[in-house]
């Protein structure tokens, strides 16, 4: 087997553009699940009768599966293989979307988001360690291109979550990350390195669920009335599983979370900082259509088309991100993280009509983009090939917890804040990414 081979990549007549298109058509679509889908959350709540607090779990059980789904693929990927993960994973999305598809009530449709995203985040984690695979010859002009395809699909999913709300149904935007499965057979032919045959760490994958899942949820125990012994119960949930996770890492240090991932600093680092722009990202994207829509009348399809510009600047961003080395990237990282945070803050003012929450979701996007790109690059090259899949399914994984923490947090003070004063607080999330980033470039 050759060295390419082994690496995850194709065999040597597979260039650079080709692995980046492929790459990104399999990993672009997972965009659609929380741009285009939160454009549409005005008309879910509308169609299914959900207020503005329940309707927002349509953002945070995807990304709570989305993050577990990138982790636990990332793993099955190194102990099965890239191509039989990628397969399972395309299965997974394809049932939940016929789940999204035929939802009769807002709780039919979140168990089929949890189901759709753990699918969407399998393809996600597969096609992210297929580029942490590739040759460092060419891990910049594909880093390039696949932050120009990953542009195409974050500049075009306001506009199409709005466009397909409009034209065709918000079920059908809810089901647009399905779109993965149609690039899953031209990268099969990039999944070529065998798996370990080692079994996957069961246990710990549990535990780690476990502890994030009662996290989201006691996040909104208020919004969703829970009673003070399930609160409870949650609690030594928790405690239970984090206790146990940590026990495991220490007794199991090639687990589901492998000790060598977790205890690198600058892996960490980079974790909460995507964690961060993350978290503003889903916090504002909850927000910001509710603003447009129910205090300045503004229809889905005009609320996707308002945000179109400011994606494709975020587009432009990502694509000059792949070739700006490490430290660049980082500082622009710093840069548009700062200015989403910034814009977030004048937006909660309420002042200056429409155009200021729409100028925030934009740096929002912009910031996710460029996020992207520069984390990956950095992270992938620093993990050994045993790891690749473990690791960057968990740096996945810490991202959408991020976005689950922004939505979560963003629904629980639906009841107490306007939705203007909401982005205020969802502010904090990309300042703190900011500092993060530009502490880790001084470093």
């Amino acid at each position: 087997m050759t060295a390419t081979a082994e690496a995850g990549v194709a065999a040597p007549r597979m260039g650079p553009v080709p692995t980046a298109l492929r790459l990104g058509a399999l990993f672009g679509p997972s965009v659609f699940g929380v741009t285009a889908a939160a454009v549409a959350l005005p008309e879910i709540a509308r169609a299914l009768h959900a207020g503005p607090a329940e309707v927002a779990w349509v953002l945070t059980a995807h990304a709570l599966a989305l993050g577990v789904g990138t982790a636990v693929f990332g793993r099955l990927a190194d102990a099965w293989g890239a191509r039989a993960a990628l397969l399972i994973a395309a299965v997974v999305l394809a049932a939940g979307a016929v789940v999204c598809a035929a939802a009769p009530s807002l709780g039919v449709l979140v168990a089929g988001r949890l189901v759709l995203a753990a699918g969407s985040g399998g393809t996600a984690a597969v096609g992210a360690a297929l580029l942490a695979g590739v040759e460092p010859a060419d891990r910049p002009r594909v880093l390039a291109g696949y932050g120009a395809v990953m542009a195409v699909f974050a500049s075009a999913a306001t506009l199409a979550g709005g466009a397909v709300t409009t034209w065709l149904s918000w079920r059908a935007t809810v089901v647009l990350p399905v779109l993965s499965v149609a690039a899953v057979p031209f990268c099969l032919g990039l999944a070529r390195r065998p798996g370990s045959r080692r079994p996957v760490d069961v246990a710990g994958a549990a535990a780690l669920t476990a502890a994030v899942s009662a996290m989201l949820v006691l996040i909104q125990a208020r919004t969703l009335d829970l009673g003070a012994t399930v609160v409870a119960a949650l609690a030594a949930v928790l405690v239970l599983s984090g206790g146990a996770l940590a026990w495991r890492v220490a007794r199991r240090p090639d687990g589901f979370v492998p000790h060598p991932v977790l205890g690198e600093a600058a892996h960490r680092i980079s974790a909460v900082t995507g964690a961060g722009v993350f978290g503003g990202l889903f916090a504002a994207m909850y927000v910001v259509p509710q603003v447009l829509a129910g205090e300045h009348g503004w229809s889905v399809l005009k609320i996707g088309a308002a945000l179109l510009p400011g994606a494709v600047v975020g587009a432009a961003l990502a694509r000059r991100a792949g070739s700006l080395g490490a430290r660049g990237g980082r500082l622009l990282l710093a840069g548009t993280a700062l200015a989403a945070a910034a814009a977030l803050a004048a937006a909660s003012t309420g002042e200056g009509g429409p155009w200021p929450p729409v100028v925030a979701a934009s740096l929002c996007l912009a910031a996710f983009a460029v996020t992207q790109v520069v984390i990956t690059g950095d992270v992938s090259a620093r993990l050994p090939v045993p790891l690749r899949g473990a690791g960057m399914g968990l740096l996945n994984l810490t991202f959408f917890v991020g976005g689950g923490v922004g939505s979560a947090v963003a629904g629980a003070l639906a009841e107490s804040l306007s939705p203007s004063a909401i982005l205020a607080v969802a502010a904090v999330f990309p300042l703190a990414a900011a500092a993060l980033a530009a502490a880790r470039r001084s470093a």
